[in-house]
């Protein structure tokens, strides 16, 4: 797949199909953007799992935090990745790694996270992949 751009109607299904997610690189820090995407998506209605082995066995905005993605009982419907690029290849190998264990139907890459050749992997695996982009942004943008 090309992800230079998405169709509107491929980030709504992204959304759509994206009840519980596992949120990679979660803060406690209200300042940080994913604190702040964390408590955007928890107020949609999805159930939001933060992953910060630093802060595991915490909490996040109410949501207990676990270490890893292996550390879930599952299912997870989308991965949201808020870790710089080279850190995202390793969060998805290991979720294509626990895909099938987490029910897992996507992985979603943050602002400036891209890398077309894991993001091929992902989907050699059946997983679809949004790169460089914010679903609360995107939520706003598509008036959902």
């Amino acid at each position: 797949m090309n992800h230079d751009s998405y169709t509107d109607a491929y980030i709504k299904d992204v959304l759509a199909g994206a009840r519980v997610i596992a949120l990679v690189g979660a803060s406690n820090n209200a300042a940080r953007a994913s604190h702040g995407v964390m408590n955007f998506l928890l107020s949609r209605g999805h159930k939001v799992i933060p992953i910060n082995p630093g802060l595991a066995g915490g909490q996040i905005l109410g949501q207990q935090v676990h270490a890893s993605l292996a550390d879930l009982p599952g299912p997870v419907d989308m991965v949201d990745i808020f870790r710089n690029t080279a850190a995202a290849i390793g969060v998805v190998r290991e979720a294509i790694a626990v895909k099938d264990r987490l029910q897992l139907k996507s992985v979603w890459m943050q602002l400036d996270i891209r890398d077309d050749a894991v993001a091929a992997e992902a989907e050699a695996a059946g997983i679809t992949v949004v790169m460089n982009r914010c679903p609360a942004i995107e939520y706003r943008r598509l008036g959902l």
